[in-house]
């Protein structure tokens, strides 16, 4: 696996920000594709380090009411050609949804189409409903996961496989052609249980946790992977920590709404916000992952003003 840059106290923190891709309450549909590609433009230029997508199919709620979304490749693939910088996440891709060694390969196309700025986010899935709709299996997720990782870590990191398993097979797979970078991209774990904690710890690059708001949240799940580490035999400061941050955009709250929960969210002025990603800068977090609601080209700016505050802040320490 790559090893990740180490990050003394107080390192610069990137950032980076959820495109919305999935159906909006006010549009009765997603954003269309160019309005998420003009997001992923702005982001861009406003010196973000990253962009990212959810992975799923459908949203049901248990009263049968449907929301909608894009494919998530596909749309992750348009955004590799319309940026230039960026960063290009997925938080993160649900295995079960695809064939692991095809994933591998999709992966290592898009790695080639953005010159290598792909983070490859893993995770087992959880919503049942789209799995039901879809004909995906539910059970055995976990295990169905670890064997996914066992296929898809060496296709990427060594370019072949021989795998045998009781969910999935890649019989003496190769990968070809492979991607630009030698190692392929990072693979980050989404995780909170022990053994999605314990598989993180044993294959991942990078691991995340989310959705928090301020710094604090994160003590008692970073607690939890550095136990997982240590059960792994693996020095903690070798896995990168990213987390998602949800953040209200203060504009949008109405008047006679009760003021955001400042535990679970982050708001208020530009200059809070910066102290918000200051405050994780000082823990040493890798990357920040900011969900922003809601998240359209006003509410970007403002939370790129609290960015710009940020490194200069940054800038000054140095």
């Amino acid at each position: 696996m790559t090893t990740p840059t180490d990050r003394e106290s107080g390192g610069s923190t990137k950032i980076g920000v959820v495109l919305p891709i999935a159906e909006d309450e006010q549009l009765g549909r997603p954003p269309s594709f160019s309005t998420i590609r003009d997001l992923a433009l702005q982001a861009e230029g406003s010196g973000f380090d990253s962009v990212w997508v959810f992975d799923h199919l459908l949203f049901r709620s248990p009263e049968g009411q449907t929301a909608g979304i894009y494919e998530a490749w596909t749309i992750l693939s348009a955004l590799a050609v319309a940026t230039s910088r960026v960063e290009l996440g997925t938080l993160v891709m649900c295995t079960p949804f695809r064939n692991p060694a095809l994933l591998a390969k999709m992966a290592s196309t898009v790695e080639e189409v953005s010159n290598g700025r792909l983070i490859l986010g893993l995770g087992a899935g959880w919503h049942q409903p789209e799995f039901d709709a879809f004909g995906f299996p539910f059970d055995h997720k976990v295990d169905r996961f670890e064997e996914a990782l066992q296929i898809i870590g060496p296709l990427l990191r060594e370019g072949q496989v021989d795998f045998q398993g009781k969910y999935y097979s890649a019989p003496n797979c190769e990968l070809r052609p492979r991607g630009p970078r030698p190692a392929g991209p990072p693979l980050l774990i989404g995780a909170f249980k022990p053994r999605m904690l314990q598989l993180t710890a044993r294959h991942a690059d990078s691991w995340n946790t989310c959705w928090l708001g301020h710094a604090e949240a994160l003590a008692e799940p970073r607690a939890k992977m550095e136990a997982a580490c240590a059960a792994e035999g693996r020095d903690p400061a070798t896995l990168d920590v990213t987390v998602g941050v949800t953040l209200q955009y203060p504009a949008a709250v109405e008047a006679d709404a009760p003021p955001p929960n400042r535990e679970k969210v982050i708001t208020g002025t530009p200059d809070e916000v910066a102290a918000a990603f200051q405050e994780y800068a000082q823990l040493g977090v890798a990357q920040l992952i900011c969900a922003l609601h809601p998240c359209h080209g006003e509410s970007l700016a403002w939370l790129a003003q609290a960015l710009s505050l940020y490194r200069s802040q940054q800038s000054s320490a140095a």
